[in-house]
């Protein structure tokens, strides 16, 4: 659970300690988590990223301890802790992995991908976090460009594509969310017709920024492929007559 909520173990103990994580189900000596458990941290972290102190979430959660959590009142906690992503994963062997790539599988672009998140190891099986990815990068290999090209293009790809969904998020941060949060913390949970709205306009950010995104990305590839067919132009040796 620590692991995926990234945070560590001690601090997991830390919100327990601190009564700002419900008590996990035990069973003897295991405690069991669940997606309930996770929301319920991320909802914390998103919260101290955006400024209030532990005593503040302490605080907000044990004036609501009558059945309705913190991110139930803010009408955040499944939004912020769904995994948005619609991405497949594929399991592959190291030979079928192979198949993909054929001698472009080296130790140096094995760990690049690792570094990159885009492959881990699970057991004897690799896992490469996206179908789409995966096809997309075995048909740019098989177009004649190298992995390392790929996943170098990949690597920048990636700040990127960082940079926009701290754009997009940030907007909603700012311009959505931040005031509730800010009421809440003082003690004015927001109504109903609000949390509703908070929680639409969270769960439509992906789609919406999607399409922004996609649109923009169509109009540039045109501007960049005309620049590229003009400059080739100009470098074709003139015909006689023209």
């Amino acid at each position: 659970m620590a692991a995926e909520a990234g945070i560590t173990v001690r601090t997991l103990r830390f919100y327990r300690e601190r009564k700002l994580l419900p008590a996990p189900r035990r069973e003897g000596r295991i405690a069991w988590y669940d997606d309930h458990h996770l929301a319920r941290l991320r909802t914390i972290g998103a919260l101290l990223e955006r400024g209030h102190t532990l005593g503040g979430i302490a605080e907000l959660i044990t004036a609501f301890e009558n059945g309705r959590d913190v991110g139930e009142l803010l009408g955040l906690e499944n939004a912020i802790g769904a995994t948005w992503t619609d991405e497949t994963p594929v399991r592959l062997t190291p030979e079928a992995l192979s198949d993909y790539f054929a001698d472009h599988i080296t130790a140096e672009n094995l760990a690049e991908a690792l570094d990159l998140g885009y492959l881990t190891v699970d057991g004897d099986e690799l896992v490469h976090v996206s179908r789409r990815l995966l096809d997309t990068s075995s048909t740019l290999v098989e177009k004649g460009i190298p992995l390392d090209a790929v996943l170098a293009a990949a690597r920048a790809v990636r700040t990127h594509t960082d940079a926009l969904a701290e754009l997009f998020t940030s907007l909603v941060r700012t311009h959505v969310v931040s005031d509730a949060l800010t009421r809440a913390a003082a003690g004015e949970p927001p109504g109903a017709e609000e949390t509703a709205d908070i929680t639409a306009t969270v769960e439509r950010l992906r789609p919406l920024a999607k399409g922004v995104v996609d649109a923009e990305l169509s109009m540039a590839l045109d501007r960049r492929i005309r620049a590229e067919l003009d400059a080739w132009r100009k470098e074709l040796p003139e015909r006689p007559g023209t």
